[in-house]
């Protein structure tokens, strides 16, 4: 994760101190430290600070320059967000393409990721001196991304792709408590359930129809693990107890 430490988000000519803080909330959030601020119209501000809640350490670190220029002078890779449509087409990342190679390349050098204005973005002339731009594909028909939501996006992918990176693996949230349940335990678990069914009166055991095939698929789809597998066979069996107990065939004829 020490490739975070190399990566800067820089904020062009920010309108607004309260998307400056909601961005270092932003950064905050991903692990990242870098805020760099270019000429913002009113910083430091007081509604920076509130929207930076636990990140106010973030604005206190932030390098403020008079340029994009001063912004990214000593790093190795500059990325723009930017819309697509331009006349003369830049190189074009993916925000997940952007994670993946902003961390790649920050093991050797600076990366900056860069931010344009509130209400226009970045001019021609800025967008020029970066070697990638990255577009967040958003809702056509409502595309204008919040300053501190944009950045919020592209933290997050970079975030990603460090963790994925330091793990070796995508990043999968497949562990469990208990194994799966074998095979052969589901079988006697469809077993028991379909002589359970019968005994209840739920089913015709000599013409259950569709009725098992599609427990089936719900169990399968669900796939219980070896603790839970005991639990419904528990529930069977504690089912026909009763029925046995009491003599009873089920639910009653209506």
């Amino acid at each position: 994760m020490s490739a975070l430490d190399n990566i800067r988000v820089v904020l062009v000519n920010s309108a607004h101190p309260g998307n400056i803080g909601g961005a270092a909330r932003a950064l905050k959030n991903m692990g990242l430290s870098q805020l760099y601020l270019v000429a913002p119209r009113e910083f430091p501000a007081a509604n920076a600070i509130w929207r930076a809640a636990g990140a106010a350490d973030l604005l206190e670190s932030a390098v403020v320059v008079d340029t994009l220029e001063d912004a990214v002078a000593d790093c190795g890779l500059v990325v723009a967000t930017s819309a697509r449509e331009r006349r003369i087409p830049w190189p074009l990342l993916t925000p997940r393409e952007c994670g993946e190679r902003a961390v790649a390349e920050a093991a050797s050098h600076p990366v900056a990721l860069v931010f344009g204005r509130e209400d226009r973005g970045l001019t021609n002339e800025e967008l020029q001196a970066c070697n990638f731009h990255v577009h967040i594909p958003a809702n056509p028909e409502y595309s204008s991304l919040n300053l501190a939501t944009a950045v919020q996006v592209l933290a997050y992918e970079v975030r990603m792709a460090a963790l994925e990176a330091e793990q070796g693996a995508p990043i999968s949230y497949a562990d469990w408590d208990r194994p799966p349940a074998k095979a052969s335990d589901m079988e006697l678990y469809y077993e028991h359930l379909q002589q359970a069914l019968g005994e209840l009166g739920f089913i015709d055991p000599d013409n259950p129809r569709q009725t098992m095939t599609r427990l089936r698929r719900l169990f399968s789809r669900v796939r219980p693990d070896d603790m839970e597998l005991g639990i419904l066979r528990g529930m069977l069996t504690a089912i026909q107890n009763y029925i046995h107990r009491t003599g009873g065939k089920g639910r009653p004829d209506s």
